[in-house]
């Protein structure tokens, strides 16, 4: 499967027609939800606070909160402010199971001035959905939402 995110860069910057981070993070969930194959689950977990992350915008079922960051994939995202591509969450011991369907998944974190935003979170339920060239196709997008977005201002 090929995905074309050059395209979806461009596609989404057409989108982000506006500053607000709470517009502008729903709106992403929603186009990558739409334009990326074999995903269950797309939405953002902000840090609002400390060491936990809060549910934000999202597109899929229901999902947990809090996560702190001491947990699961998102909390190693947040915790080491590095991107986390997972094969096969079920063979990651602190796993956190929202929707037991999902077998693989990316988390981006998003960094403002050296401060944690919140992350990303993309699930999948086809074990090993991410390769590398999705998860820089995925941070290219990460990088189009900061630019496009005031992330400043958050409640």
């Amino acid at each position: 499967m090929t995905v074309d995110y050059a395209l979806l860069a461009r596609q989404l910057a057409a989108l982000l027609d506006t500053r607000d981070w709470l517009t502008n993070s729903a709106q992403t969930t929603a186009f990558l939800m739409q334009a990326l194959p074999e995903l269950n689950w797309a939405g953002f977990y902000l840090q609002r606070e400390p060491e936990t992350l809060c549910l934000g915008p999202f597109q899929g079922k229901p999902a947990c909160h809090p996560i702190p960051f001491s947990k699961g994939v998102c909390g190693a995202a947040a915790r080491t402010r590095t991107t986390q591509r997972i094969d096969d969450v079920h063979a990651v011991a602190d796993h956190i199971a929202c929707d037991a369907a999902s077998r693989a998944e990316l988390v981006v974190p998003i960094l403002v001035a050296d401060r944690l935003w919140g992350v990303l979170d993309l699930d999948s339920p086809v074990k090993g959905r991410f390769s590398e060239a999705d998860q820089a196709g995925i941070e290219s997008l990460v990088a189009v939402f900061l630019a496009q977005t005031d992330l400043a201002e958050r409640p």
